[in-house]
């Protein structure tokens, strides 16, 4: 029997809030810090693994995470949820995107339709329309083939399959697999969708419209700016658009669309990177075979997810770290710092991933919570962010929990040797180097170049970022925020916080304002 509680009612919370702390950077030096890199790391699918020696833990408070693991019956939660309960109480919805990579769960049918069988037919059915794109059997009215794919959509229909297109764009030029060029419009801001318009071939490019309902209001403004701008290069949009919706939106039988895939209410947008919300732009882009890689690197890690021991489960380890980091020693944020230029959007998914998912004042059952809960997430490729905002990292007031993730090869099979090491060896010393600096620190009579040291940090490390690396990245940042939603008794699935914003913007729309929301209103001249 699975029972919902608090955080701060649980016997295990107790015990680990009350653990020695741990002195990271003695705890990193010499050779003890040699040896934990070599016993504090767990295999991960994709052929990654996770590391965390140089996290402020040792084998006690591990031992209390999976205690509290144990006592929140975390792993029986995700088991219910790959079983179809109602886990989105907000919304008293099923959360099944894990179902979009594989069978995980049991059988789950909803009003008579297999949700497996219905996602697999959606991604197939998107994988043969991409296959007659690229053969030039759909074709522009020219008959010439399509050469670019545009994806227009907001939030969850951007972030994710933005991240994913960048990530693998550089693996499938060398690979030879990259068949159409995607671009990407999302902004309402008529600049962002007139940048990308103005900078590809409308006559060849086929458009992506992703929207759930159908209604969502800065999708639609860009369908029409994109719309107008076919019409006005001679061009019928019909015959270069598609969609990705719900079966029960107006554009799912509209002749408005070459084809339209279908999503459902139990994909949240921001765990839509799965299903044919990224499907359709990547099956586009790269090929469906390279799409069935990625999804096969997250079933492979949801797999991995539903280990009860923490030190074979890296998703749950992770979240459980993140847990005693936030709550016990009280630390705000997280850095998300991918030392791949292919990541450069990744750390902008998580953080629609994380701080939609666990922004969270109240839980499963409307109650205020007496902790906190989700922590600020942000972050930039390495090297780039050591010469940005590494120094409040190093040297500021909060510590900074920090996240990397490094390769030991690059994607483009190009490089260079100066001063005796290749680009990507420079890059790979910086990773360590950095870990390093952060644990251990350095004393300084000069106190303005002393560093304390003490800032804690994980590496997620693979030989070169594949498809099937990137589908078992998703997964774990995925999982890893599902587990912590469950920590804290949150519902990590719904996100109220952003429709109060949407409902004053119509109202002013409508000019129905008075009192400051009209003086800002009349401030922007609208």
């Amino acid at each position: 029997m699975i029972s919902w509680k608090n955080l701060d009612t649980l016997a295990a919370y107790g015990k680990l809030a009350a653990e020695a702390r741990v002195n990271l950077a003695d705890a990193m030096s010499g050779e003890g810090g040699a040896a934990r890199v070599a016993k504090y790391s767990v295999p991960m699918a994709g052929g990654l693994s996770y590391n965390f020696a140089a996290k402020a833990v040792d084998d006690a408070i591990l031992a209390d995470l999976q205690a509290l693991a144990d006592e929140a019956q975390l792993t029986e939660k995700y088991g219910a949820l790959l079983d179809g309960e109602i886990i989105n109480t907000g919304e008293k919805r099923r959360v099944l995107h894990q179902l979009t990579r594989g069978q995980q769960g049991g059988s789950v049918v909803v009003d008579g339709v297999d949700k497996r069988a219905f996602y697999v037919a959606q991604q197939k059915k998107a994988a043969d329309f991409a296959a007659k794109v690229h053969s030039g059997e759909i074709a522009n009215a020219a008959g010439e083939k399509f050469t670019t794919v545009v994806q227009i959509g907001i939030g969850g229909s951007d972030l994710g399959p933005r991240a994913m297109y960048l990530a693998l764009e550089q693996w499938a030029k060398q690979q030879g697999t990259l068949k159409m060029e995607a671009r990407f419009i999302s902004n309402v801001d008529p600049d962002d969708a007139a940048s990308v318009l103005k900078s590809i071939d409308v006559a060849h490019a086929l458009f992506v419209l992703v929207s759930k309902s159908g209604t969502t209001l800065e999708t639609l403004t860009n369908e029409a700016f994109v719309k107008d701008a076919l019409k006005g290069a001679g061009l019928d949009p019909s015959k270069h658009m598609v969609a990705v919706t719900s079966e029960t939106s107006p554009l799912a039988k509209s002749s408005d669309y070459l084809a339209a895939f279908f999503m459902d209410d139990f994909i949240g947008g921001r765990y839509s990177s799965t299903s044919c919300v990224g499907g359709a732009v990547l099956s586009l882009a790269f090929g469906a075979d390279v799409f069935a890689r990625f999804l096969d690197g997250a079933a492979k890690a949801d797999a991995t997810a539903k280990n009860a021991d923490i030190l074979k489960n890296p998703a749950l380890l992770d979240a459980l770290i993140g847990v005693y980091e936030r709550n016990v020693l009280g630390w705000p944020a997280t850095a998300v710092l991918p030392y791949s230029q292919a990541l450069s959007r990744f750390p902008a998914h998580l953080q629609q991933l994380d701080m939609e998912s666990n922004g969270k004042s109240v839980n499963r059952f409307g109650e205020p919570v007496n902790y906190v809960t989700g922590p600020v997430i942000f972050g930039e490729p390495g090297t780039n962010g050591q010469h940005s905002f590494y120094q409040l990292l190093h040297q500021g007031t909060d510590i900074i929990p920090l996240q990397f993730v490094g390769f030991r090869e690059n994607q483009a099979g190009m490089d260079v040797d100066i001063q005796g090491s290749t680009s990507q060896q420079k890059l790979c010393a910086n990773v360590a180097a950095q870990i390093m600096a952060f644990a251990c620190g350095k004393a300084d009579e000069n106190p303005n170049k002393a560093f304390a040291g003490g800032r804690p940090s994980s590496i997620i490390v693979g030989d070169q970022l594949t498809p099937e690396a990137l589908g078992a990245l998703l997964s774990h940042f995925e999982n890893k925020v599902m587990f912590q939603g469950f920590c804290w008794n949150v519902n990590s699935f719904d996100q109220e916080g952003v429709q109060l914003g949407k409902v004053l913007a119509k109202r002013v729309l409508a000019h129905d304002t008075d009192g400051a929301l009209k003086a800002y209103s009349d401030l922007l001249n609208i």
